[in-house]
């Protein structure tokens, strides 16, 4: 018996063969030292008493073997003791308990090094390659699990050198336990990528989808109906789980392998548009019916310093169920402060929106906006001027034209402003003309259909014009009856004054404005009021109403356009020109890898501006409802 009630069993030198180690498990606790240290080497011939109990411990290691690895293992038996170096009774478990308990206690910061000292030691040996001084790996049997009685302190290589073996620690700074092993198997896994966090991390904001039922259980039919698509399918990972995952959750990413990025050249595009970065597969995901909403706005400010307090009746009208995406207003003879007004516009559609891009000439200013997150699909924008006026200085009468490329489809926005005058219809063709052959768009970027395109006619290289603003064209009827007309409870037909309308007639002929088309009129004329009245014109000159406002669309494929609303905005009474809105939906077509991308640009100052402005007007809009709700007087019976 050992002075901590271990029992020593004596050691049978004649059941060792010649050559053969006298205990598998102290070598197996030694062998990183004789690796690295040959004093080690020393040790074990210096060992006097060795034990004789190879039989009996691999009795045990066969026992433990036949067990389950799912079954909890009983705690082995002591181990003898030895006698060191120096004379000391100290156990051999004592002498490597610092440098093997050390490792263990480092082996537990790691999730996956779970098992005892010993299991790591062996994962040491195997790893480097080594085993006794010969170097041949050694093939031993599982080490036994310490019992808890020598597992229970903490152990370090310093504390192991001086303190004496027969004292036990009293403040052990760890209790390490053994891994207990559950009784019966594990459950099978479910071999699911779609987790929770991978779906929510792929969902649409629900801001994004429509409001109806109806709208959200069409658009999910048709994600349903393009994610089945062979093509699409072959863009994505080979994971069926994955694609449930993107079908149920309306994901609309598709994932990028490596080797796509590695190939793919992105210098030119598919021939059918097929696998390009605006190809089709785009397209239908973020528009399954291939239509865009386009809200365009056409004022003639006459100056005025004075904004509108609110320009919501002009850009977001009640009556409509929802914002466009794209939004576009020119204006002509506006504010001295140009920038003024672009804030106001921001303000107005808030963050959802940003200014793609704004030009101006002279007094004629065209603004277009965006749906924030399609600001990715957009083309470099270019933009282009024209003076009609026979002094190049005086700005007032022209044109700018604003022309970029949305996914595969071109579009290009024109505001101008004619010479005015009830009889100079001639003098308006002119400015038409002139307009059409000066207009330098495109710069850069590709024509879409170059086939259809003439050198002569701007509006033939774009396959979306739109054309609105001041055209100056007049009713060919007296004052005093066209008055009466409109004193007459006609409603929405408006034709008895449209027969007489200078525009229409000379668009009949062919004159102006070829292969272009306006919306049904059913508005009265937005020309000319007494300011802040709905009056119309009561000085001297007695100008007759016209419908001098107007806006018109062409287009290269036919029924590409699609008019939903065309009115005037008859709350805003700041001019003496009604505004006239007009809503479209344009038909998309999938673009090719030669188009220049805008990378996203706009104008981020003109953003924050507007968004403070508007967070600004919202708090005192609650500042007030609180002061009056402070203010108001409760009458309380008793």
């Amino acid at each position: 018996m050992s002075e901590h009630g271990d029992s020593i069993v004596p050691f049978n030198p004649t059941e060792l063969k010649s050559g053969e180690t006298a205990c598998k498990t102290d070598i197996t606790v030694l062998s990183v030292d004789l690796r690295t240290d040959k004093s080690n080497k020393e040790e074990l011939k210096d060992i006097k008493k060795p034990y004789e109990g190879t039989k009996l411990l691999q009795d045990e290691h066969n026992k433990d073997a036949k067990l389950s690895p799912f079954q909890p293992r009983p705690p082995s038996l002591p181990k003898p003791v030895g006698l060191g170096m120096g004379g000391k009774n100290i156990s051999f478990d004592d002498k490597v308990r610092g440098r093997r308990l050390r490792n263990s206690q480092e082996s537990l910061t790691d999730p996956g090094e779970t098992g005892s000292s010993t299991d790591s030691l062996k994962e040491d040996i195997s790893s480097n390659g080594q085993g006794l001084a010969s170097g041949r790996p050694l093939d031993l049997p599982p080490m036994e699990t310490p019992s808890f009685r020598i597992r229970n302190g903490s152990f370090s290589e310093t504390d192991n050198e001086h303190s004496e073996p027969n004292k036990e620690r009293l403040k052990p700074s760890r209790i390490i336990l053994s891994p207990l092993q559950p009784t019966g198997t594990y459950p099978p896994l479910e071999n699911n990528a779609g987790s929770t966090s991978l779906r929510t991390t792929n969902r649409i904001d629900r801001d994004c989808l429509d409001y109806s039922a109806v709208g959200r259980r069409g658009r999910s039919e048709r994600l349903q109906r393009n994610l089945s698509d062979s093509r699409l399918l072959d863009t994505m990972v080979s994971d069926n789980v994955s694609v449930h995952s993107m079908k149920s959750t309306y994901s609309v990413l598709n994932p990028i392998r490596p080797r796509d990025v590695r190939n793919r050249s992105f210098l030119e595009g598919s021939v059918l548009g097929n696998g390009a970065l605006l190809g089709a597969e785009e397209l239908d995901r973020y528009f399954p019916e291939r239509r865009l909403g386009i809200y365009v706005a056409t004022w003639n400010m006459q100056g005025e310093k004075g904004l509108p307090y609110n320009l919501d009746d002009l850009l977001l009208p009640t009556d409509t169920d929802f914002a466009q995406d794209v939004y576009v207003i020119g204006v002509q003879e506006g504010c001295p402060d140009r920038r003024e007004w672009e804030i106001r516009l921001q303000e107005t559609l808030g963050p959802y929106y940003v200014m793609l891009y704004a030009a101006a000439h002279g007094v004629l200013y065209l603004t277009i906006f965006v749906r924030r997150d399609l600001i990715w699909f957009c083309s470099e924008v270019e933009h282009a001027t024209v003076t009609t006026r026979i002094i190049s200085q005086i700005k007032t009468k022209g044109a700018v034209g604003i022309g970029f490329t949305f996914f595969g489809t071109s579009f290009l926005f024109i505001t101008s402003h004619f010479t005015s005058g009830d009889s100079k219809v001639y003098e308006r063709i002119l400015d038409y003309n002139k307009i059409i052959e000066a207009l330098a768009l495109p710069r850069n970027l590709p024509d879409t259909n170059p086939y259809r395109s003439t050198t002569s006619d701007v509006t033939t290289r774009f396959d979306e014009v739109f054309w609105f603003g001041d055209f100056n064209f007049r009713l060919n009827k007296a004052r005093g009856e066209v008055q009466a007309i409109l004193n007459q409870d006609v409603g929405a037909d408006m034709s008895p004054l449209l027969q007489h309308d200078q525009l229409l007639r000379e668009m009949k002929e062919g004159s102006i404005f070829k292969g272009f088309q306006e919306a049904s009129i059913h508005f009265p004329p937005t020309y000319k009021f007494d300011i802040g009245c709905d009056v119309y014109d009561t000085t001297t000159k007695q100008r007759t109403p016209s419908y001098t406002d107007r806006i018109l669309y062409r287009n290269r494929q036919a029924d590409d356009i699609k008019v939903i609303k065309y009115t005037s905005c008859s709350s805003i009474k700041t001019s003496d020109h009604r505004p006239v809105i007009g809503m479209f939906q344009v038909k998309l077509r999938p673009g090719r890898d030669n188009i220049p991308l805008g990378a996203g640009q706009f104008d981020r100052s003109l953003y924050l501006e507007g968004i403070r402005r508007r967070i600004t007007r919202e708090l005192k809009k609650r500042e007030a409802a609180m002061k009056n709700q402070n203010n108001s007087t409760v009458c309380t019976i008793s």
